[in-house]
């Protein structure tokens, strides 16, 4: 009797992953509740993992099932909980001294010639706001001193915040276009999404060691302040491996956020009556969150499809490595954190524990040779990731 509920319960388990994942496929403006079929993956993959020791012990022919539903959807298991072995890469060390007397200690990759390094951060507006900001802006000068200093050939930054000269305001606090572009050595691509009336600019940023030799903007429609960015970047000869010049093309992007309070989902989860009053409208806003990423991440694709560059790709997607969004973008590229990581790799600073919502893609191309998350760092609500990439020979 007991062997028999056993066998119905490892029978559904196995329905149910396979309906998981193919909600995963499914785009959100066609069917949007399928978002929620797809966010149970973790789950049936950890109820089948936890039948598969059941009928070791009972039964290894049994057993055998749900090893192989685990061994054909290892790539999924990969995307929530990567097992590599830490990949061996020369690396550097850099302490930052703030000007409370607080050390942050960094290791980042050394790039060797044929290597590229990418550091991607949302920087949350450099925390210029009042409800941000702390004492004599400790955080913003401790973020922009800390990505100046990086040795990264590439910063991907969204929710970028820049004062141009002239701004009479915070003293040149915010200055970010000049501290990490000429300040630093690098290039500067800033992508404004508006312009307040002092003059200061909202966007994104890509700042390169390499020159841009050419740049756009993908826009995601008029009714959205999200947008991509990309830039062809000219590396060197002495930066590649065979003697000539070679260009690359790097795609930044900040995908449509779910705009839902964590104060909210608490509330909503507390008690009854708080799910009663908050729960409407936090699903109005994941519906519309869930359906604007799905269109997003469909332009982006489409014109990565068209480039002619071997394609390095980072961002906020605003969504877990089991969506629509991680989904699409993992069938045509390769996840840094998923080919080389160790864990989860949470990269969401807040109260909601264990999320991964900040990417770095590759394409078939390159070699991920490297990749971790800045912890360390917490002066936003999202950790910075650091990859590192060689195009294969």
């Amino acid at each position: 009797m007991r062997r028999s509920f056993a066998f119905k319960l490892t029978f559904l388990t196995l329905v149910w992953l396979l309906l998981a994942i193919a909600c995963e496929q499914v785009p959100p403006s066609a069917f949007w509740p399928a978002v929620f079929g797809s966010l149970t993956t973790p789950v049936a993959l950890l109820c089948t993992a936890l039948l598969a020791l059941y009928w070791l012990r009972r039964s290894w022919r049994m057993a055998l099932l749900p090893i192989a539903a685990l061994a054909l959807t290892w790539p999924h298991v990969q995307r929530g909980l990567a097992l590599h072995l830490p990949v061996e890469a020369k690396s550097s060390a850099q302490d930052e001294k703030l000007n409370n007397g607080e050390t942050i200690h960094s290791t980042f990759f050394a790039p060797q010639t044929s290597q590229v390094s990418m550091l991607s951060a949302n920087v949350r507006i450099f925390n210029v706001y009042a409800e941000l900001r702390d004492p004599n802006y400790t955080s913003s000068k401790g973020s922009m001193n800390w990505l100046a200093n990086s040795p990264a050939d590439v910063l991907c930054l969204q929710e970028f915040y820049n004062e141009p000269a002239g701004t009479p305001e915070n003293s040149g606090v915010f200055r970010a276009e000049a501290r990490l572009g000429k300040g630093s050595g690098r290039h500067a691509f800033v992508s404004t999404s508006f312009t307040n009336g002092a003059g200061a600019e909202f966007g994104m940023a890509i700042f390169s060691r390499f020159v841009i030799v050419r740049q756009g903007v993908i826009n995601f429609g008029h009714v959205s302040q999200n947008h991509a960015m990309w830039a062809d970047l000219a590396r060197p000869a002495d930066r590649t491996s065979h003697g000539r010049p070679d260009t690359i093309r790097v795609f930044n992007m900040h995908l449509q956020s779910m705009s839902m309070a964590e104060s909210d989902i608490a509330a909503a989860t507390g008690s009854r009556a708080g799910l009663r009053a908050k729960a409407p409208n936090l699903l109005r806003r994941f519906r519309y969150g869930a359906v604007a990423r799905g269109s997003q991440v469909d332009t982006v694709l489409a014109r990565i499809a068209r480039s002619p560059y071997p394609v390095l790709l980072a961002g906020d997607t605003n969504d877990l490595p089991y969506s629509y969004t991680y989904d699409q973008l993992a069938d045509h590229l390769q996840n840094a954190w998923a080919t080389v990581g160790l864990g989860i790799g949470a990269t969401y600073n807040g109260r909601l524990p264990g999320l991964r919502i900040d990417q770095q893609f590759a394409s078939a191309q390159w070699q991920v040779q490297g990749c971790r998350v800045h912890r360390e760092i917490k002066w936003s609500d999202h950790f910075p990731v650091e990859g590192l990439y060689q195009l294969a020979k």
